[in-house]
Parts: structure tokens; sequence; C-alpha cells
């Protein structure tokens, strides 16, 4: 069993990681759509999808959590 500062570290390397994946992928992308943004508008975007994908992800995890229990 993974213990709770295993956890948050776990989560914290992840969004890490899915923050820095979405700021390249943005600047790959958004050329070939002729969408043109400044790298600190890539930080914002990149960051506004992070957090949904935070809240997300939360709901999902309770989701089967509760599901799991009725069991």
């Amino acid at each position: 069993m993974q213990s709770k500062k295993q956890s948050l570290l776990e989560v914290c390397v992840g969004t890490c990681i899915g923050y820095l994946t979405a700021v390249a992928t943005q600047a790959l992308v958004f050329p070939l759509f002729n969408i043109e943004t400044s790298h600190t508008d890539d930080l914002f975007i990149a960051l506004i999808f992070t957090v949904v994908s935070l809240i997300r992800s939360y709901f999902v995890r309770r989701l089967f959590n509760f599901v799991h229990r009725q069991k």
C-alpha cells in the first residue's frame, strides 16, 4: 500500500510532467492551426487545463472509490 506522502509525491510529479507536456504540445500544435500565442499565454493556457485535469481526476477517483465501496 502506498503512503500518503508517496501518493502526494506521485501526484505532484505526474502533474508537473502533464503541465510540461501540455506546454510542449501547444508549442508544436498551435502553429499547425495558425494559432499565435506568446510563451506566457502558453504557460497560462496549460495551467488552466492542468487545474481542470486535477479536478476531473479527483472526481473520477472519488467515483471509483464510491463504486468500489458499494461492492
